[in-house]
């Protein structure tokens, strides 16, 4: 999902929008951008989308952002919004392996109790120092996790770390790309909260892709085209992988296990990593958002 655009979940009216946008992933909140009086409202219009048929045949990869575990809103939001449409839990401040493991226990409760018969996977956000420094562990804790999502402004605000210092952002980007890497799953970026300024999102967003991230949250529309520009192969780099990989092809039916392609040495790295661009690439062409 190169992209992925934050909905509120107390803007129901607001989510057929959302679906007709550009943006891969659905993203809909049920915390910090919902006040307390409206939770249950909120929790209640949620559930009825990804129920609907409009929801199922979309397309999209819908993601909800959760209340907190410990919150007295956890559990009754994951009963909720394990619906059939739903791809993936957004967990917030996770901190531990135990975090996830308490996480997986209620959504599997709620799977059976709503009928659910396809795993619900979970994004765990890190937006904590704790939660950084047991990244990897949060990431390898249990296979439901498919993979860390970075939070800027708790990790970065509560500190008086400035968000807008690019080394501030590429040391904070880069730990996690690499405990995402250490349990093999996905890293995506936060939000960038500038709506104004695209050029710095598009920084931001390409220095992500540097480092492997999967694509970027948006909280506006017009971040979308953005992200998914970013996020998308280029043909070259396609075109490059399909050599990769044919090359690799013909070196291993001649059991070899290094080889040259434009002068570069091409190992087993190289080789995950071209696989990689493809598969992308294919998502990107049949308009799936994963």
């Amino acid at each position: 999902m190169r992209s992925k655009l934050f909905v509120p979940g107390s803007r129901p009216e607001w989510f057929a929008k959302a679906l007709a946008s550009d943006a891969d992933a659905i993203s809909i909140d049920l915390e910090d951008s919902v006040v307390e009086a409206r939770k249950a409202e909120a929790r209640a219009s949620v559930s009825e989308f990804l129920k609907s048929a409009e929801a199922l045949r979309s397309g999209k990869t819908f993601v909800v952002r959760v209340n907190a575990p410990g919150t007295s809103h956890f559990e009754a939001d994951v009963l909720a919004i394990t619906q059939p449409a739903l791809a993936m839990l957004n967990l917030p401040k996770a901190e531990s392996a135990e975090d996830i493991h308490g996480a997986v226990a209620v959504i599997e409760r709620a799977e059976a109790a709503n009928g659910v018969r396809k795993a619900t996977y979970i994004l765990a956000n890190i937006e904590t120092p704790k939660g950084l420094r047991y990244a990897a562990d949060i990431a390898s804790a249990h296979p439901r996790v498919a993979g860390l999502q970075l939070g800027y402004f708790d990790l970065f605000a509560p500190f008086g770390i400035d968000r807008r210092d690019s080394a501030n952002v590429h040391a904070a980007m880069f730990a996690m790309r690499i405990a995402a890497s250490e349990a093999n799953r996905f890293a995506y970026d936060g939000a960038f909260p500038d709506l104004k300024d695209a050029a710095g999102f598009r920084e931001e967003a390409e220095r992500a892709r540097r480092l492997g991230y999967a694509g970027k949250s948006c909280i506006h529309p017009s971040q979308v085209a953005l992200a998914n520009e970013v996020f998308t192969p280029s043909e070259a780099d396609v075109e490059l992988a399909r050599r990769v990989l044919e090359a690799h092809r013909e070196a291993e039916a001649r059991g070899v296990g290094a080889f040259l392609v434009d002068g570069r040495m091409i190992d087993a790295p190289a080789i995950r990593r071209a696989e990689a661009i493809l598969a992308a690439s294919q998502h990107t062409n049949r308009g799936s958002p994963t």
